[in-house]
């Protein structure tokens, strides 16, 4: 008998150990599964907060992109009419050039309230001015003219330049001494 007993208890401590050993196993998948969902948080944390900083990054592009469309809408229309501005400027001269003081006045009162309706929807004439250093960012040369006094530097404005907020819409047409 003590030898069934110590075979008794022999498989008893070897269930226990089963059971230990399937406790331990237990616990090891339990912390894996634990581990897994800590993990699976993390990446979705980090694909949450990617894309709420993609969406920010849109939102922020596409307002800056509407305010720049809102400052630019009109840039068609302004460019139509600066030809019309143009002859304005050109008729004012001749006008000036006669005697009819009141014909001057009615032109030049019309070429204002022009000039005012386009400075307020944004237009800005480019200031260039004969003397001044040509910089090719905010003229075009059309031609150059041997001036030694004046090498590199603007002779006569052809055509006025403009601009609509930051943004050049028509350059200044000069003329520079080489």
């Amino acid at each position: 008998m003590t030898t069934e007993n110590t075979e008794i208890d022999q498989e008893l401590d070897d269930a226990t150990l089963e059971n230990n050993a399937n406790g331990e196993q237990m616990i090891i998948e339990e912390l894996s599964v634990e581990e897994q969902l800590t993990q699976d948080l993390a990446k979705e944390k980090d694909k949450y907060l990617r894309l709420f900083a993609e969406f920010e990054n849109y939102k922020r592009r596409t307002s800056k992109e509407r305010i720049e469309l809102f400052k630019t809408a009109n840039q068609e229309v302004l460019l139509a009419m600066l030809p019309v501005l143009d002859d304005f400027d050109r008729a004012l001269v001749e006008i000036n050039k006669s005697d009819d003081e009141l014909l001057a006045k009615g032109v030049e009162l019309i070429h204002e309230k022009l000039k005012s309706t386009l400075v307020s929807k944004g237009l800005e004439q480019v200031d260039v001015k004969a003397g001044d250093a040509f910089d090719a960012d905010f003229a075009e040369a059309i031609t150059q003219i041997p001036a030694p006094k004046m090498k590199g530097k603007i002779v006569d404005v052809l055509e006025k330049g403009y601009k609509l907020g930051d943004k050049i819409i028509r350059f200044p047409k000069v003329v520079i001494g080489q």
